[in-house]
């Protein structure tokens, strides 16, 4: 059970083009978000959908193949971990984010 403490998968669509950064190390980071879909029916038998958006992050190997192939709007199924990081704003505000670190990628739905 030990490799389930911090595990996250989840299937959606790109909501952003992928943004490539190579770093001065020679180290390549993909960032992009994505929205994930839960339908349901409401008190008063209404369809409502649900959206819910993810901050994602890759590197490397999994980054590369994030730049050649995955498009906005484009449907996959990600397998990561769950990271916080924090900084200072302009301001002197603590900033929080959590993202998802993706090391392993499924791309679905209908080649294009």
């Amino acid at each position: 059970m030990s490799t389930l403490k911090n595990k996250v998968q989840l299937i959606g669509n790109l909501g952003t083009q992928p943004e490539i950064i190579n770093l001065e190390s020679g180290k390549i980071l993909a960032k992009f978000t994505m929205a994930t879909n839960e339908h349901y029916k409401n008190a008063k038998g209404e369809k409502v959908t649900d959206t819910q958006w993810h901050n994602i992050v890759a590197w490397g190997k999994t980054a590369q193949i994030i730049e050649q192939y995955l498009n906005k709007g484009q449907e996959v199924a990600i397998e990561g971990k769950l990271t916080t990081r924090s900084w200072d704003d302009k301001e002197g505000n603590k900033r929080y984010m959590t993202e998802i670190v993706c090391n392993e990628l499924l791309m679905m739905g209908d080649k294009k």
